[in-house]
This record gives structure tokens, C-alpha cells and sequence, in this order.
């Protein structure tokens, strides 16, 4: 069988579809990963894959969205795909009309976070149920990265058997690792003995950087800040929040990095403060790593996360919960060893990637 295998940017290509394209080549299928063009297309290139770079664009311009849904109708008509599996709400919603319109015979999705459950205007909100009830109506296999967004599809009949895969990410790379704790923090220069913090996320105001950086600012642990902003990402530039965060030396702005394995394992808490999420890979990394995880009390974290057990949750967009439940961890190592243990476990039984991305491809049918 050919799949393409469809989403909206090459980080999302590189990070979430990657894994699942190798899973379907495993199985003896070819598959051709499309996104917006970008660098990151050559990891899967470097692994022999067929990437398709098309004008698909993160944008509500309607001639933006045209020149992509006339892209993606010239792919499929020329490649014939057997099966569409088509990722992120736009892209997802295109890529769907695109397959039906050409006659592919199995046309799929997994919803990794539902735009009318992202906070905004009650029209844009609208705007986006609508979008995502009318692509259920093209859609085979509907799929969710989350349980709670598996039960609203069930519930607001876009897909009454829409079913939740999760995410997963491989326990061999992603583990407790003391000789790249001890080695990472060489290399920036953190003492062995100070308390890390560190966020995993791209650098947009709705993963809560503003509030985490506020929370810091009267513990004493160090604040590791991994990730860049992509040229699609929109909103509100983080800079003056990091120029004014007051933390010194403290701030350590580490970027985009390919050794994040290595990072957290040489940290001591992961923090999380979304305001909304899907089912965060990142929290998946921490936990496999053995991290206690601090996150928000929205869709997708709070069934990563089992308070008082394997992290903490806090209220989304505020600022002293987060820094009490900071400053609960930072203070008391044997908890933070004792909920990192419990997250590994958790972790390894719910979200090791090769069998998230197993039961993917049975419930595609591959």
C-alpha cells in the first residue's frame, strides 16, 4: 500500500510523524511524509524517506489554504495513495477534502488538540467546531492523541467512534541517564548539587513561559529554557518577558537542541504551564527520563499526570500555584525521586512508542 502521511510544519514531521512512517515502512508499505517545506525534512530524508513539501501554511488566509488544498489535489493525483492519514486541524481539514475529491479509499485522522477547545473568541471557536464537524463527515478512522478529545468527538458526533491512541516515546533514548546528567552540566556550567527546572516547548505564549518565569523568581533553582519560535507560530514575541524576568544567572536559554534526552536527564523537575494541549510529547520525555512533572490541570496533561503521585498540577495561567508547587519540589528531594520513580513507571506501561504507534497502525488497518 502507498500512505502519505500529512501534517502542517516540518517540526511536526520530524517529532510526531516520524516514528509512524517508519513503523509503516517497517511493515513493508510505502510512505511519503508531506508538510510545509523547512530543514527539519532532512531527518527524514537522511533515512531514506519521500518527503513532498507543499504550501501548506498555518494561516486563516483564504488564499493561503487555497494554493495548499490545490498542492495537496496535484499530490494525490499523482501519487494514488491508498490511504490519506492527515494530522493538525487546517492541514487535516484540507488534506481530508483533498483525499475524498480525488477517490482515496481510506481516508484518516488523528486530532492531536481540537481547535474549539483552544482559548479564543467564541466565533473563531465556532468557526472551528464546525471545520472539525464537517471533516468527520470525510473521515474512516478518527483519532485522538487524548482520551478527553476522543469522548468530545463521541460527544459532538464529529466522530461517534473516534478512538484515543496516545503518544509514546522510546524508553531507550529517552531514560535516567548520570553520565549525560554529569556531562550536560559541565557543558553549561550548572553545579551538580543545583536544582534544575526545565521546559521542553516552543517559545509561544500559550505554553506559559510568562508564568513560569514569574514563579522563579524567588526560588533558588536554576530555570533551563529549551526550544525555539518557529517562523509559523504566531502571538505575542516572548522576548520582554525573558528580558524582564529578573533571574540573572539563574535563566539559562539553551534554544532548539536535537539532545534533549541528554537535557533532561540532566535536570531535576520538568515544568509544563500550557493553557492548552493535546497529549504533550514532552511530558512523555520527562516522565521516561525520570522527572517529576509539573503541569497544568487542562486536557492532555491531567491524564499524564497523577498529582501527588508521579508530579503536580496546577491551575492553567496563573502564577502562585505555580511557584508553590515549584517550591514544593525544589525543597524536598526525596519527593522529587519519589514521583520521578512513579512517572517512569507510569510512562513505561502507557506510553513506551512502540506500542502507541503498533496499535496506530492495526487501528489503520497497515
Amino acid at each position: 500500500m502507498k500512505i502519505l502521511e500529512i501534517t502542517n510544519v516540518d517540526f511536526s514531521l520530524r517529532h510526531f510523524l516520524l516514528p509512524l512512517m517508519r513503523g509503516i515502512r517497517a511493515r513493508g508499505h510505502e510512505v511519503i511524509g508531506v508538510s510545509a517545506d523547512g530543514p527539519l525534512l532532512q531527518f527524514a530524508r537522511d533515512e531514506g524517506f519521500r518527503v513532498a513539501p507543499m504550501p501548506l501554511q498555518r494561516s486563516l488566509s483564504l488564499l493561503a489554504q487555497a494554493r495548499a488544498f490545490a498542492a495537496l489535489l496535484a499530490l494525490m493525483r499523482r501519487e494514488r495513495p491508498d490511504l490519506v492519514h492527515a494530522h493538525m486541524p487546517i492541514s487535516g481539514c484540507l488534506a481530508r477534502l483533498a483525499a475524498r475529491l480525488t477517490g482515496v479509499p481510506v481516508i484518516a485522522y488523528t486530532c492531536h488538540g481540537f481547535l474549539f477547545n483552544q482559548p479564543g473568541s467564541r466565533r473563531r471557536r465556532a468557526a472551528g467546531l464546525a471545520m472539525e464537524w464537517l471533516a468527520g463527515r470525510l473521515t474512516h478512522i478518527f483519532l485522538t492523541v487524548s482520551t478527553e478529545e476522543a469522548a468530545d468527538a463521541q460527544r459532538l458526533r464529529i466522530a461517534p467512534h473516534a478512538t484515543a491512541i496516545g503518544n509514546g516515546r522510546d524508553p531507550a533514548i529517552f531514560h535516567p541517564d548520570p553520565a549525560a546528567r554529569a556531562r550536560i552540566r559541565a557543558a553549561i556550567g550548572t553545579p551538580p548539587d543545583r536544582v534544575v527546572v526545565v521546559i521542553v516547548s516552543r517559545l509561544v505564549r500559550h505554553k506559559g513561559h510568562p508564568e513560569l518565569l514569574a514563579a522563579m523568581r524567588g526560588l533558588d533553582a536554576e530555570l533551563w529554557v529549551v526550544g525555539d519560535r518557529l517562523t509559523s507560530d504566531h502571538g505575542a514575541d516572548l522576548e520582554p518577558a525573558f528580558a524582564n524576568a529578573g533571574l540573572g544567572d539563574r535563566l539559562r536559554r539553551l534554544g532548539y537542541r536535537e539532545d534533549i534526552p541528554a537535557l533532561l536527564a540532566a535536570a531535576d523537575i520538568f515544568a509544563l504551564p500550557s493553557h492548552f494541549e493535546g497529549l504533550p510529547m514532552s511530558v512523555i520525555e520527562a516522565m521516561l527520563t525520570g522527572l517529576p512533572v509539573i503541569a497544568t490541570d487542562i486536557r492532555g496533561p491531567r491524564e499524564q499526570v497523577v498529582p501527588g503521585e508521579t508530579g503536580l498540577l496546577v491551575p492553567p495561567a496563573t502564577t502562585q500555584p505555580l511557584a508553590d508547587a515549584l517550591a514544593r519540589l525544589i525543597t524536598d528531594p526525596a519527593l522529587r525521586a519519589r514521583m520521578g520513580a512513579a512517572g517512569l513507571a507510569r510512562a513505561r506501561a502507557l506510553y513506551d512508542e512502540g506500542r502507541v504507534v503498533a496499535r496506530t497502525l492495526d487501528l489503520l488497518g497497515l
